[in-house]
Order: C-alpha cells, then structure tokens, then sequence
C-alpha cells in the first residue's frame, strides 16, 4: 500500500483578526513550515491537529488508494494535493504526497 507523507508549507497569522475575535490561546499551532508526518493507514498521527486532520482525511484517503489528479490538472504531481486546514485566524498549509512502500 502507499503511504502518504504530510509537510507543512505555510503557516499564516492573521493577527488582526485573531485580535478582533479570538480568545486568547496559547501555543494554537505548534508546527513550523518543513515539519511532516508519514501516513500508512487511515490513523491520524500523532502530533497532528485533529482539526486538520479532518480536513485532511479525504484526500490522504484518495492518494492511499490510488487517486490522482485530485485537483484535475493544477498540480504539477498528480500524486499530490496542497490543502490549508480550516483555521481562520491561523490557516497552515499542508502538501499531501503519495509515496511509495519502502
């Protein structure tokens, strides 16, 4: 079966917003941009936000049995997809990438 490996590209800070209308959190997103996690199964990992990981799930799913071209034609490898979880206030970047059993 294929494994799915999961980087971090991006993390953004909307700081206006997050002052606007968050409660005050502290340590919200613990990633930093290159941090990654493989995928063999259908578990989350463990360090991995479970809200991300909700928003993730769909398309590991897709790439560990298979898929391609999950985006139709935008990306460059059609073993891949770029996906931003659903944080308003501090959106991460994730580059989901099938890989092969090693």
């Amino acid at each position: 079966m294929r494994k799915v490996k999961i980087t971090i590209k991006a993390i953004t800070n909307y700081k206006q917003l997050s002052n606007e209308y968050e409660l005050p959190i502290k340590d919200a997103c613990p990633y930093k941009i290159g941090d990654s996690f493989i995928v063999d199964n259908l578990d989350k990992p463990d360090n991995l936000c479970s809200s991300a990981w909700q928003v993730l799930y769909p398309y590991i799913m897709t790439l560990l049995y298979g898929g391609e071209n999950i985006f139709g034609q935008w990306m460059k490898n059609k073993n891949s997809a770029m996906v931003s979880c659903n944080d308003g206030f501090r959106p991460v970047s994730f580059y989901l990438e099938a890989i092969d059993d090693e």
